[in-house]
């Protein structure tokens, strides 16, 4: 095909050639150039007549960069010379002379944001790590809101506190912050607690108490929930209760809901990441009669039908050894 549209280029010209067989151009020049041999080198585009001279390009260049238009676009640089009376060139030709110099960018300073390290926090006992965080309860009217405040233990999901207020107040956080170390009669360096990068969280004061208490502080990173799986996943189970109402008729009604949520979820809720053991059982040790109880019944069944079990009366579920907010990846992860 080639050959014949060499034949035929002869005749009607490259372009008709190709585009009547189908072949493309360059195949066909690439075909004219001796195996072995190097094609011959483009010839460099000269300077067009209107191009500015290199010391008019210097000269402009200076003052897109000086201190006076460092902060302002070619355009309002041009805009801004023109009515001083002056034109130097047109702003496309300015944005050329910055590309060309690689400053068509920011030319200021910019904030450089710190590394935040990511935290991995590991409790394999009940009082070593708190998690706490703040939600919205909706009121009786769009825009008035309740603020939830809950702090969970990691370890065993038990609410060791928690209060509903009209705002967000560190005040009120350190508060009950300082009422749930006291009833769990935590002692110093005994206990992490974390929680986001909120105001209450991070307030001057809040760090003061807590160094007070000799409780460790940590905080997750910025924009990542994930740092803070266990609140948001406990806010989720409270939320998509079918008690939950869309609305709050007032804080009175807020706090005799939350009278009644907390104690059956410390209590009552069979929780899936404690082995379908309730939060209470777990943090008060209770954990392993329950299950000693639990394996004995499983027996007493199998014993009675012993063709319902084909792997024998199996074990209730185990509960998790260690409980980690991002574990290394070398290591298991528990559920929240």
């Amino acid at each position: 095909m080639r050959a014949n549209a060499e034949q035929l280029a002869d005749q009607v010209g490259i372009t008709t050639a190709c585009l009547t067989l189908g072949v493309p151009r360059s195949s066909l020049y690439r075909a004219r150039v001796p195996l072995g041999e190097v094609a011959r080198p483009s010839v460099p585009r000269p300077a067009p007549p209107r191009a500015l001279p290199p010391a008019e390009r210097l000269a402009i260049r200076e003052v897109l960069n000086s201190p006076r238009f460092q902060d302002h676009s070619p355009r309002q640089i041009w805009a801004g010379l023109l009515d001083e009376g002056l034109y130097l060139c047109s702003w496309r030709t300015m944005y050329r002379l910055l590309a060309d110099c690689d400053e068509v960018r920011e030319r200021r300073d910019q904030l450089q944001h710190p590394a935040y390290t990511k935290p991995e926090l590991l409790a394999t006992a009940p009082n070593q790590l708190w998690s706490w965080d703040i939600t919205k309860l909706r009121g009786p009217a769009k825009g008035i809101y309740f603020y939830l405040y809950v702090i969970l233990d990691v370890f065993s999901r038990y609410v060791v506190g928690w209060m509903i207020a009209q705002q967000e107040s560190a005040a009120l956080a350190e508060t009950l912050i300082e009422t749930s170390c006291q009833r769990q009669a935590v002692t110093s360096h005994q206990l992490t607690l974390h929680a986001d990068r909120g105001a209450p969280m991070t307030a001057k004061s809040m760090v003061q108490l807590l160094d007070d208490l000799g409780v460790t502080k940590s905080h997750s990173r910025p924009r990542i929930a994930n740092d803070n799986p266990y609140s948001e996943a406990h806010f989720k189970t409270l939320k998509y209760r079918p008690a939950f109402p869309d609305r709050f008729g007032s804080l009175v009604d807020a706090r005799d809901w939350g009278q009644t949520f907390f104690p059956w979820y410390n209590q009552e809720h069979y929780h899936t990441g404690l082995g379908l053991l309730t939060p209470a059982t777990v943090h008060y040790g209770k954990a392993e009669p329950i299950r000693a109880q639990r394996q004995r019944v499983l027996e007493t069944a199998f014993a009675a039908h012993p063709e319902r079990f084909v792997r024998g009366p199996g074990t209730p579920p185990r509960l998790p050894e260690a409980v980690w907010i991002n574990k290394p990846k070398d290591q298991g992860a528990a559920t929240p």
